[in-house]
């Protein structure tokens, strides 16, 4: 190639080579070259969001769902830092994610050291990789390197630093990388024959699905593998869909750690079988030195041991051919478990779930919350969650029918991730129904992003559970015996917040107008925001109190 390339034009070229969409982010000085470089791009649509953490979220969304790495872009200093809590969602939420950030000059430039601070060694503990671009030729390279890192298990996030006068680089030829994407190791026969002889030897295993189990493929070979051995199973927060929750073998989702109704199923297990969770995610059990259980990590990498999580037996290689080479080598056995116990705990845990969820009373309570929505949306239908109360009562009485049909976070579990997230699934899947829940708290922590949403006409429907304080925070204080203090606040009139953001707004007054307006929001083009008042008061009672007296009776 004769003609010469701008360095910015060489690296959107590598970013397209990468199959990149979209870019979110903000622009700045210091990225101007490169959002050029953007503008000019016919295959790349740059989306400009209000605040880099909604560039970040979204970006980490779109490598959640996608498994091909995001991309978001800001500027140096303050833009770089508002990247930082997005950087960390994807790193531990192993959401493939690239970071562009821009930079001063380095070989010269006239402004000292105003807005200067060292971002790369910044992203250090957040990434995988952190590079600084410090010279054009390089770009290709550093773009293939980070596209890999990103995408090789466990995923997670990636940054380069692109200075203003690299930017402004010149090169004589063009060069990109081939995009090698490389086969995950298969696991170890003997491995797999250990396992399979543990399983044998049990009367009493379970399966644990976690979210390293959701990859393409690994649904298919997970519903065969419970089918054919008839083993039940249960899940993580973030492992929920990954088999139709609707199967007779499910037990219920291990949303807290321990003393849940379900963990009375856990503790009886003599062998767990755990297909893609690492401790990251909060643990769904812990492990007990003193209690005869095995325990077999099914995953692309090896156990990480704490005092929580020791298994005894790793499994390392592709999930979906681990789980299909297990079904395979158990297939002629004849083995009949003992699953009695297992089928008690699902019934009484299901008639614990379903106590309060056709309970009327207004403000509405979270039972009958998550009812409402699981009626209301077909069974395609997509529910993302903000961080908050809210979520353990949706990750225990809602039924999950598909792989991502429930997007939750329970690795970072930040607040304000919910709206961006949902923004991106709607973008992503225009055709399914998408419903975004979050607590007064977090939405105001992004609100702005309905300015986003709004001009990127997405028919989006939110809905803000109101009680004028942080409730999981009230919930954790009267556990631990606390005085209530430090947890209120006053919120905006919401449904004028929403109108003046170009969406239509609602206050239900009572559990029936509340369903009326989902539906009709459901059904509309456009933004609709539910304001809509939650009862929490039962919260203690129910996850703190009645969970141990509940165990306690199992246990006779």
């Amino acid at each position: 190639m004769n003609t010469k390339m701008k360095a910015s034009d060489v690296f959107v070229k590598a970013l397209e080579h990468e199959g990149v969409e979209y870019i979110f982010g903000l622009p700045g000085e210091e990225n101007l070259d490169i959002l050029e470089s953007i503008r000019k791009s016919e295959q790349i649509k740059f989306i400009l969001t209000r605040h880099e953490q909604g560039a970040g979220f979204m970006a980490a969304t779109y490598g959640r769902l996608t498994g091909k790495p995001g991309v978001c872009l800001s500027t140096l200093g303050p833009g770089a830092t508002n990247l930082m809590t997005p950087a960390a969602y994807a790193q531990l939420g192993a959401m493939p994610m690239l970071m562009i950030t821009g930079q001063k000059p380095i070989k010269k430039s006239k402004q000292g050291k105003f807005q200067i601070l060292d971002v790369v060694e910044m992203m250090q503990p957040l990434t995988k990789y952190t590079k600084q671009v410090t010279h054009a030729n390089h770009i290709p390279s550093m773009v293939r390197e980070a596209f890999r890192l990103s995408q090789e298990e466990r995923p997670g996030a990636v940054h380069i630093e692109l200075p203003e006068d690299i930017a402004q680089e010149e090169l004589d030829e063009l060069r990109v990388f081939d995009v090698v994407n490389d086969r995950k190791p298969i696991a170890d026969l003997k491995a797999i024959q250990q396992a399979v002889s543990l399983i044998k030897s049990a009367s009493k295993p379970l399966v644990l699905i976690g979210a390293g189990a959701n990859r393409n493929r690994t649904s298919k070979a997970l519903t065969e593998f419970v089918d054919t051995l008839e083993i039940p199973f249960f899940n993580t927060q973030m492992g929920k869909g990954i088999i139709d929750e609707r199967h007779e073998l499910y037990l219920g989702t291990a949303a807290l750690s321990n003393d849940d109704f379900l963990h009375e199923a856990v503790n009886q297990a003599d062998l767990i079988l755990n297909i893609g969770h690492d401790t990251i995610e909060k643990p769904p059990f812990i492990m007990e030195a003193e209690r005869n259980q095995k325990v077999i990590h099914v995953n692309y990498f090896a156990a990480e041991i704490d005092q929580l999580y020791f298994p005894h037996l790793n499994i390392i290689g592709d999930i979906a051919s681990s789980v299909n080479q297990l079904t395979e080598a158990l297939k002629p056995v004849a083995k009949s478990w003992d699953n009695t116990f297992f089928l008690r705990v699902k019934d009484n845990v299901c008639k614990h779930l379903t106590t309060y969820e056709d309970d009327n009373r207004f403000p509405i309570l979270p039972q009958r919350l998550v009812k409402i929505v699981r009626e209301t949306l077909p069974q395609d239908g997509i529910v993302t969650l903000d961080n908050g109360m809210y979520k353990l009562w949706f990750a225990r009485n809602y039924k999950a029918y598909k792989q991502n049909t429930l997007i939750l976070d329970n690795a970072l579990a930040t607040m304000g991730a919910g709206l961006p997230s949902a923004m991106m699934v709607k973008a992503l899947k225009p055709d399914k129904k998408v419903i975004s829940i979050n607590g007064d708290g977090g939405f105001m922590m992004n609100v702005q992003e309905l300015e986003t949403a709004s001009r990127l006409k997405l028919d989006l429907v939110v809905i803000i559970l109101n009680d004028n304080g942080y409730g999981m925070i009230e919930w954790k204080q009267e556990d631990e015996g606390f005085p209530r203090y430090g947890l209120e606040y006053t919120n905006p009139d919401f449904v004028k917040l929403a109108e003046s953001f170009g969406a239509v707004g609602y206050k239900p007054d009572s559990v029936a107008a509340f369903k009326t307006a989902l539906n009709n929001a459901l059904h509309a083009k456009g933004i609709h925001v539910i304001d809509l008042a939650i009862d929490y008061s039962l919260n203690h009672e129910i996850l703190n109190v009645l969970i141990k007296e509940f165990s306690e009776q199992l246990k006779s």
